[in-house]
């Protein structure tokens, strides 16, 4: 069968276990959070030394992982068998490993949880060692957020650790930082250590501790060209210019390619409900105010018009056709279309 990753760490924080685990996707962080988590969890300390094994897929084949999953726990109730990298496993592709692997699923040995870690891959729904997976072990899809989605995730994720964070701090954090959720669940992680029970997480913590700026960040900049604040605009591109390991431009690119990309659709509702609308962008209605007031602010063919200037300024920012270390330049004369 199959589980999402939030739900098996729920059941497996609950102690219920699955004798075969395989966990696959391009999102290593829930890949990591699940092993890591029964690593620490299913066995006491005392059985962790004859009963637990962790494997490399490199180093393994599946006959050896087998031999391992079918030995008994020695003075446990049950044993572990890890295997990280497994997607590198040397002999997972051929048919005779594939038969050897459907043979123990189809009869696991009720004493061994056996977890497989198939990072950045994920098996061809056609074959029929898939099919065997899925019908008798818990197939976990660990994918990568969308960016519209991490702003929630962080949401969840401070939660989760008796905190709080405002949207608009956790929308900073989603814009500076991307969907790389191990470096984000660090940061915060990293930003709780330092702060007092009970820990609330602002603009001014991010800025103290992760180092970006409540004013000289992409959100801002967003903010400032949806206001049309000339001044604004380009003294935070001033900033940048400045700064640029800080604030590489592709991703203040891709941001601000979503920003007028919606604004786009905004405009072109025939709904008015602001509910229906947010829905629609996948945005809280707290932020779309600020595409509602920049809707009213640039026409509708200003707002085509920067689409075309930002897929112009994306080429030349992986070096189309500029000299290379000339995105400062190129990050200025795209603000100063935007607005203009």
């Amino acid at each position: 069968m199959t589980q999402k990753p939030n739900q098996v760490l729920e059941d497996l924080k609950a102690g219920n276990y699955h004798p075969v685990y395989f966990l696959q996707g391009d999102e290593p962080y829930y890949i990591d959070s699940i092993s890591n988590y029964i690593e620490s969890h299913a066995l006491d300390e005392s059985e962790k030394g004859f009963n637990q094994m962790i494997m490399y897929g490199k180093d393994s084949s599946i006959d050896t992982i087998l031999i391992n999953a079918r030995r008994f726990p020695m003075m446990a109730s049950r044993q572990v068998v890890i295997v990280k990298e497994a997607q590198e496993i040397t002999n997972f592709n051929r048919q005779e490993a594939q038969k050897l692997l459907q043979s123990y699923l189809e009869a696991p040995l009720s004493s061994t949880i056996l977890v497989f870690c198939y990072k950045y891959k994920t098996l061809d729904k056609r074959k029929s060692i898939t099919k065997s997976i899925m019908e008798h072990a818990l197939l976990v899809d660990c994918k990568k957020l969308y960016d519209n989605q991490v702003p929630d995730w962080i949401l969840g994720y401070v939660k989760l650790k008796n905190a709080t964070i405002d949207p608009v701090t956790a929308q900073l954090l989603s814009d500076y930082i991307g969907n790389n959720l191990e470096r984000l669940s660090s940061e915060i992680d990293k930003v709780l250590l330092n702060l007092p029970e009970p820990s609330n997480i602002d603009t001014a913590v991010v800025q103290k501790y992760i180092g970006i700026s409540k004013d000289y960040n992409v959100f801002e900049l967003q903010k400032a060209l949806a206001a049309k604040d000339n001044v604004k605009a380009h003294r935070i591109v001033q900033y940048f210019t400045a700064n640029p390991r800080q604030n590489p431009i592709i991703p203040i690119i891709a941001l601000l390619f979503s920003f007028f990309s919606k604004l786009l659709v905004v405009q072109h509702s025939k709904s008015t409900s602001e509910r229906d609308l947010a829905r629609k962008l996948n945005l809280r209605p707290y932020f779309l105010k600020e595409y509602m007031s920049a809707a009213r602010l640039y026409s509708a063919q200003q707002v085509v018009d920067n689409i075309s200037h930002l897929r112009t300024a994306d080429l030349k920012a992986k070096g189309v056709g500029i000299v290379p270390g000339s995105h400062g330049e190129v990050l200025k004369e795209l603000v100063f279309k935007l607005l203009n």
